[in-house]
């Protein structure tokens, strides 16, 4: 079974946080990792642009019920019909959840993960109790391998 990493950031970025976006989906690609977000644009829209371009595979939970808002990366449109409700689910969709920059909808999503016991990390977004920060998209692809390893070391002791 596919492993997924739910993407999460603003629909309106600035350029550098976009190229981390598609940096940081990219580095999920090339790890194996089913990329999951809300499937519009801005940080949404480079992330998939990275992990499809590295041969990965991109899910978008979209608030509408047309799967033809999705961006032209998203690989897998889920419309929901939802609207903002749906950032629960992407929220959810993941092993982890990364953010990049990110407004009020970031931020609700941020919380739901955190609520939902997901580790959260985050690049330029929401300095919050709880999110693990990084400076950039390969610090966060270090932090994922760290939560990664800690996991596979927790399960083989347990038995």
């Amino acid at each position: 079974m596919k492993r997924m990493v739910s993407v999460i950031g603003g629909h309106r970025a600035g350029p550098e946080n976009l190229r981390e976006a598609e940096a940081l989906g990219r580095g999920l690609a090339e790890r194996g990792f089913v990329l999951a977000c809300g499937g519009l644009g801005g940080v949404m829209e480079a992330a998939c642009r990275g992990a499809r371009e590295a041969g990965g595979t991109t899910v978008g939970i979209l608030p509408g019920t047309d799967a033809g808002e999705a961006n032209r990366w998203v690989e897998i449109a889920l419309p929901t019909g939802i609207g903002l409700a749906r950032n629960a689910v992407v929220a959810r969709a993941g092993e982890a959840v990364i953010a990049v920059d990110g407004s009020h909808g970031t931020l609700s999503e941020i919380a739901l993960a955190l609520n939902f016991g997901l580790p959260v990390i985050g690049i330029g977004t929401w300095e919050i109790e709880g999110v693990i920060p990084a400076a950039d998209a390969a610090r966060a692809l270090e932090i994922l391998d760290g939560l990664d390893s800690r996991r596979r070391e927790e399960r083989s002791v347990g038995g």
